[in-house]
């Protein structure tokens, strides 16, 4: 079985249990003054296992099978048998990164709390657009397809004026960052672990792609 498909099951599992126990659901929630003031630094780990209701759980875990599967192919092309291991400390170290600045701004906030897989997911969907910048993606709501770069971008946009405008309840700084965590992620690791030179493979596949117009 891949390691996305038991990321999904464990999520899943978790976050239903979550929907109909109110305390697992509180001791998992990203809380920022329990870590300020409990020292519960899981709670940046565990609340990427519970959702906020069924569509937030579906959306998340369709775009992690979808990318995840391709990135896990990617990441053994690249790195071998370590590719496994390498994927999976991608997922779960996101947890921790994307929620950084998140908590660097509400770390002593009562109110604040936060939820989801949706930056280790956006970490997971920015380093297989790395891999394959030139993939065809389509939304319902935009009749043509859309190259993985082209939507990365401008997600990475949107998702900045959404975050600076708020109130919509929607952790957008975890997004932001946990995309480009994905990204540096793969960099890095790519270059110290493998000769497969991941950056400037992209660019060469964008120039490719604007030469043939």
């Amino acid at each position: 079985m891949s390691i996305t498909l038991i990321i999904i099951i464990i999520t899943c599992i978790v976050s239903f249990t979550a929907f109909t126990n109110g305390k697992v659901y509180d001791d998992l929630i990203f809380y920022p003054p329990s870590v300020t003031y409990d020292k519960q630094w899981y709670r940046f780990f565990s609340c990427g296992l519970i959702h906020a209701d069924w569509a937030h759980l579906i959306f998340n875990m369709w775009a992690l099978y979808l990318f995840g599967t391709q990135l896990e192919q990617a990441f053994l092309a690249v790195f071998g048998q370590m590719g496994k291991i390498f994927y999976l400390l991608l997922y779960i170290s996101s947890l921790f990164f994307c929620l950084l600045p998140t908590y660097a701004k509400h770390k002593d906030d009562s109110s604040y709390r936060s939820l989801g897989a949706s930056g280790a997911v956006s970490a997971v969907i920015f380093a297989a657009i790395l891999y394959v910048p030139l993939m065809n993606l389509r939304f319902f709501f935009i009749p043509i397809d859309i190259k993985g770069f082209i939507f990365g971008a401008l997600y990475l946009i949107i998702s900045s004026y959404m975050d600076k405008r708020g109130g919509d309840n929607v952790n957008h700084s975890a997004h932001i960052y946990g995309g480009l965590y994905g990204i540096a992620f793969f960099i890095v690791m790519a270059y110290a672990f493998s000769d497969y030179p991941v950056f400037q493979m992209f660019i060469a596949q964008i120039q490719s792609w604007l030469g043939s117009f």
